[in-house]
């Protein structure tokens, strides 16, 4: 057996699988974000334990036996928070999330260094690592002081888990102090940053070792022989590693808390000025180009707040079948935005609402405006000269087939739907898993899953929705000045 743990935004998900791949057992359990302040995201790392041991026990409880066979643990987790430890392995101050977006001047300052994008591949963005520790040092510099080790959010799980500091090549990727082209840590970019590769982790590839579990825990949670702890992935590489999205040109669009267009590469192939995302993948010799907007199933979770009502009951008030664009416009931008504006100031709005728009009008258009944002990272993409035939969709929003028809026709790329459920990150972590404890290739483990319906564009709106989307991007040049973006 082999346990995927993937380290959510909202909660930490196990699953258990076998050889096969089949899931035997899941559980999960719920985390708590503090926002102390405006645009401050924040997690005590000691929650991440407790969720932890909260999913093991269920697991135990669930199928005891199934889980006294396990071998190998894969890690996945939301990437780019900034864990302090000091000397000793204890926190600082708790974790620094990767929707905070209190270091945006930091990450302006370090971005005007032309290494840093050379560097990294990457525009050095608020959310990013790098930036957080420079906020910490100019803020708190008695915890930067004494700032031994950063890890990222499921390394401080492993280090709980292993009692090592061990990180992967995709999760690092997102700290702006890794050589992406070279998949090593950049003694110049953390540098820049007043960092040493002395604070960093020991770097793997998502598929191999990384370390054991502890004999404690062995023991503690009923297991006689030892399991290997993998490397792991960030969140959106673990996820391709669970759909299958491990060879050139694969990729995936993934309605999550977070909205990301991905693509698998067989070589590097940075684009900073577009603000995509260029990550190394976690397996070896393989890198990623993303397309990431900061609030896409978010935007309905924030409606549904506001409306008092539920998502679910949100998403029985649109069809199945789109009819035509709504004539309300939302710009999805609660908290800022990544691709491809990087605009960190810049926020959400409603245009074109009137008296009789009701809450079905309003779930059609943040369904729509969400869409559009992720046209503008396929846009980005493409200017790279990545363009995709085909997409999988994944993520808690592609349960609404209004949404995905409104996307593969926004889009205008066929979106496949795969059948079953179980193929996110926490899929992809135990799949990473069963590559580390049985030293099994990633190709032969990483299959595509079956495909249970394939939705393509409706070509008969693909032109009133092209104008409504060349309306939203007009509406971001006009609001933009206006929030100080």
């Amino acid at each position: 057996m082999y346990l995927g743990l993937d380290l959510g935004t909202s909660g930490l998900r196990g699953i258990l699988i076998d050889d096969a791949g089949l899931v035997v057992s899941d559980a999960e359990a719920g985390i708590f974000t503090s926002t102390p302040k405006p645009g401050w995201s924040e997690q005590n790392p000691s929650d991440w334990i407790d969720a932890c041991t909260r999913v093991i026990a269920k697991l135990r409880a669930d199928n005891a036996s199934a889980f006294a066979k396990l071998r190998g643990i894969g890690l996945s987790g939301h990437m780019h928070g900034a864990t302090l430890l000091d000397a000793e392995g204890e926190t600082l101050r708790p974790c620094i999330l990767w929707n905070d977006t209190r270091s945006a001047n930091e990450a302006k300052t370090l971005d005007q260094s032309p290494q840093m994008r050379t560097i990294s591949g990457n525009i050095v963005f608020p959310g990013f690592t790098a930036p957080k520790l420079e906020w910490v040092r100019s803020n708190e510099p008695e915890v930067f002081s004494k700032t031994a080790k950063v890890l990222l959010p499921k390394d401080y799980l492993r280090f709980w888990l292993t009692g090592e500091y061990i990180s992967d090549m995709s999760d690092s990727a997102g700290t702006s102090w890794l050589d992406v082209e070279k998949r090593q840590w950049s003694e110049t970019a953390l540098g820049l940053g007043h960092m040493e590769a002395a604070q960093m982790p020991r770097l793997v590839e998502g598929n191999e070792p990384a370390g054991e579990l502890k004999t404690e825990l062995r023991h503690a949670w009923g297991l006689s022989g030892p399991v290997v702890v993998a490397g792991g992935a960030g969140d959106n590489a673990a996820a391709a590693c669970g759909i299958g999205s491990v060879k050139d040109g694969a990729g995936f669009v993934s309605l999550g808390t977070s909205g990301v267009l991905l693509v698998a590469r067989d070589a590097y192939g940075p684009a900073p000025e577009t603000a995509v995302h260029c990550f190394c993948h976690a397996v070896p010799e393989m890198w990623m180009q993303m397309g990431v907007i900061l609030s896409a199933t978010n935007s309905m979770n924030w409606l549904s707040s506001n409306l008092g009502q539920p998502v679910e009951k949100l998403a029985s008030m649109v069809p199945d079948s789109i009819a035509r664009p709504s004539s309300i416009t939302f710009l999805p931008y609660l908290s800022g935005e990544r691709t491809p504006h990087n605009d960190s100031r810049i926020r959400a709005a409603f245009l074109g609402v009137d008296v009789a728009s009701g809450p079905a009008d309003l779930t059609q258009s943040v369904m729509e405006g969400v869409a559009f944002a992720m046209r503008d990272c396929l846009e980005a993409l493409k200017s790279t000269g990545t363009s995709p035939t085909n997409l999988m969709a994944v993520g808690g929003g592609a349960r609404s087939r209004f949404w995905l028809e409104t996307l593969a026709t926004v889009l205008q790329v066929p979106l496949d739907v795969p059948k079953g459920s179980e193929f996110g990150a926490a899929m992809g972590a135990a799949r990473l898993a069963i590559c580390a404890a049985n030293n099994a290739k990633p190709g032969d483990i990483m299959k595509p899953p079956k495909i249970q319906e394939s939705i393509d564009p409706r070509n008969d709106l693909v032109e009133p929705y092209e104008r409504e989307f060349g309306q939203y991007r007009q509406y971001y040049k006009a609001l933009a000045p206006l929030a100080g973006g």
